[in-house]
């Protein structure tokens, strides 16, 4: 399965449904941005897809989750060893969609691999109970069990990540899932599922499409409202996040959402300031800054701001900026004109460009833009609370934690953040008081491990993936009492 058909502008990407590739009627063109070049085309799902995916998820989920831990698990290995000898082909198919470099496309297949190890281990930790009751002549026991079929969706910016923890928890725990890809990387998302075809994973039991994006009201909508669908799980903006929570919401059905960021790095003035630079760099400018949990604030205190600036501008050029360096390419032309709009906003109420040029002229694609750090950024500037998700990041100067505390968490989002102190006493308070769902001291905002809950507060989402809590949100309970 690893080549379906030709390479090129001549390919269309496939569906997966029911073990078998779905060619339908409608396509449309896939573009790689870092050079603006189609690179094939995909499929664009219809009413008559949507509903052939649910019937086999449904179908499948009847013996799926009769399956024992330890079958689920030695498919999980196969996958594995699947995702390791296709790992070139794969990080193609991600470099060519979404324009990314190697590092990034081999640094998804390695934690998407790490994931199935590590679920595969803790498939036998899903277990019920025997709790007392309150009558001695009856008993009772708390049974943990799937849903049923869960709709998964899954963006482009980490596809092998996220889309893998969309899609391995929920089936790992008996469901049975169809994943809604991107339309940025529908072969990306093609390939991850079809290395769990090849594991041995029973038809039906993970099923995939993609639609164009004029099709995305009336496509979610009908996966959502579908009565088959028992749970959805959902990774993306905010904006997006809230249409889901209400569709759900309409339909009584439970959604997990890890959603948009803003996050803050701390860095005081007793912090090791090269450990800082480097991971603030690192933190706001992999990927191009699109990652949702990218550094887009630095708050650092007033008695190291110029040493700090001094080596984070000598770390964004020896990391993202040497001789010969492209400029980062964003997922289209758009997120970079608005990342430009943005920055001008800024800087005509005031603000300063501590690094970068927003008017730089990039002559490859539209897409790139290079990084910037932006200083004296205020509470009227639009970039002060919008996720920018691409290469800039806020430079604010502090006195105190009260001021380090109110600034971090003056934001609608609460997803990451990051403290750069050598006490950890200091560390561990600025923690307990950040309003997100995860903190890293003398570490880089971006973070995501399998032995981790993943996931954030207020409009980052709520719910968590990844290690046992994020196994644990695809089975409920039911409660079985009986008379001795």
């Amino acid at each position: 399965m690893a080549i379906d058909g030709v390479n090129g502008e001549g390919y269309t990407v496939p569906f997966l449904i029911n073990g078998e590739n779905v060619h339908p009627e409608r396509s449309f063109d896939v573009t790689n941005p870092a050079t603006g070049k189609v690179v094939h085309r995909s499929g664009s799902a219809s009413e008559v897809e949507v509903q052939a995916a649910v019937d086999a998820a449904a179908q499948a989920f009847k013996t799926w989750k009769k399956t024992t831990p330890q079958q689920r698990r030695n498919i999980f290995l196969k996958v594995a060893d699947n995702l390791e000898s296709r790992k070139e082909e794969l990080a193609k198919y991600m470099m060519e969609e979404t324009g990314c470099p190697q590092q990034w496309a081999d640094f998804n297949l390695m934690t998407a691999k790490d994931f199935l190890y590590d679920v595969g281990g803790r498939i036998s930790s899903v277990e019920g109970s025997y709790p007392a009751t309150n009558n001695p002549e009856t008993g009772a026991i708390v049974l943990r069990e799937p849903f049923g079929v869960v709709l998964a969706i899954a963006p482009w910016n980490a596809p092998y990540i996220l889309g893998m923890r969309s899609v391995l928890y929920p089936i790992a725990a008996g469901n049975t899932a169809i994943l809604k890809g991107s339309e940025a990387c529908p072969r990306t998302m093609w390939g991850l599922c079809s290395v769990f075809q090849e594991g041995g994973l029973p038809a039906g039991v993970l099923n995939m499409l993609v639609h164009e994006p004029a099709n995305a009201p009336a496509i979610t909508k009908s996966l959502i409202s579908n009565p088959e669908i028992k749970k959805i799980n959902f990774t993306g903006s905010t904006a997006v996040g809230r249409i889901i929570g209400r569709l759900a919401g309409e339909n009584l059905k439970p959604v997990l959402q890890e959603l948009g960021g803003k996050a803050s790095a701390i860095v005081w003035e007793d912090a090791d300031i090269d450990n800082a630079a480097v991971q603030c760099a690192l933190g706001a400018f992999l990927n191009s800054g699109q990652i949702c949990m990218s550094t887009e604030r630095i708050l650092v205190h007033r008695n190291v701001r110029a040493e700090f600036e001094k080596k984070l501008v000598g770390a964004i050029d020896h990391i993202f900026n040497g001789e010969g360096a492209d400029a980062p390419v964003l997922i289209t032309a758009a997120a970079v004109d608005k990342i430009k709009a943005l920055v001008s906003d800024a800087l005509s109420k005031g603000a300063n460009l501590v690094y970068g040029d927003a008017n730089a002229p990039e002559e490859k694609t539209k897409t790139r833009i290079r990084p910037m750090v932006i200083a004296g950024i205020k509470e009227d500037m639009d970039l002060y609370k919008t996720e920018s998700f691409g290469p800039t990041v806020s430079l604010f100067e502090i006195e105190s934690e009260e001021e380090a505390l109110r600034i971090a968490n003056d934001t609608e989002y609460g997803l990451t953040s990051a403290v750069f102190t050598e006490d950890l006493r200091r560390g561990l308070r600025f923690a307990n008081e950040i309003e997100t769902g995860a903190v890293h001291i003398n570490s880089m905002t971006v973070h995501d491990e399998s032995m981790l809950p993943h996931g954030g507060a207020k409009a980052s989402g709520y719910g968590r993936f990844n290690a046992s809590t994020g196994l644990s949100e695809w089975v409920r309970t039911k409660t079985v009492t009986f008379k001795f």
